[in-house]
């Protein structure tokens, strides 16, 4: 093929790139953007019932969990040197210093949660498939339209192949013993 007619390429931005971006001011202090496989990607803002559920689930894992795991909203996780999402709620094995040193990576992470209103197509075909592969265990979707829970399981190159609809008690896989009660989220 000539090459004055390939497509031109794509740069893809490392996980350093994008704290250069943020501390030079490239990306403003308050941009809401997150790094999926090398793209940054403006984030949708928060509706009423996104915020409520995020605040309201978030209480919930609290009291299940207190000293247990530590309940990370809307704050970024480290996948790999090229994806650091911002998931709505992330479920942290507990560590004393609360990972005061470093984001937390695939191996912190108990459970995610991704509250979707306007945003169900991108988590769905853009969060959910890159929690799999940087083997996430569990991964709750709550599609706020939809008024269901979807909880994600067994994840794998191609993806989650055991999806349930979650609609009352539950617990994460990772802290059997820490049940919460989804009645009434959606």
């Amino acid at each position: 093929m000539n090459a004055s007619l390939a497509a031109p390429g794509l740069h893809r931005h490392t996980v350093a790139d994008y704290y250069r971006m943020a501390e030079t001011g490239i990306l403003p202090r308050d941009a809401r953007v997150e790094l999926i496989e090398g793209t940054i990607f403006d984030r949708a803002p928060i509706g009423i019932s996104h915020a409520f559920v995020v605040r309201r689930l978030g209480n919930l894992l609290m009291q299940a969990t207190v000293g247990k795991a530590i309940v990370n909203i809307q704050n970024p996780v480290r996948l790999n040197d090229f994806s650091m999402p911002q998931p709505d709620l992330a479920l942290l094995r507990w560590r004393e210093d609360f990972y005061s040193g470093a984001h937390p990576g695939p191996a912190d992470i108990l459970l995610i949660v991704e509250v979707a209103d306007t945003s169900l197509h991108y988590d769905r075909t853009r969060k959910l498939p890159l929690y799999a592969r940087a083997g996430i265990g569990e991964v709750w979707l709550i599609d706020l339209a939809g008024k269901r829970i979807e909880r994600h399981l067994e994840p794998g190159a191609d993806g989650y192949t055991a999806v349930t609809n979650v609609t009352e008690r539950v617990a994460p896989v990772a802290l059997p013993g820490c049940e919460i009660d989804l009645a009434g989220l959606v």
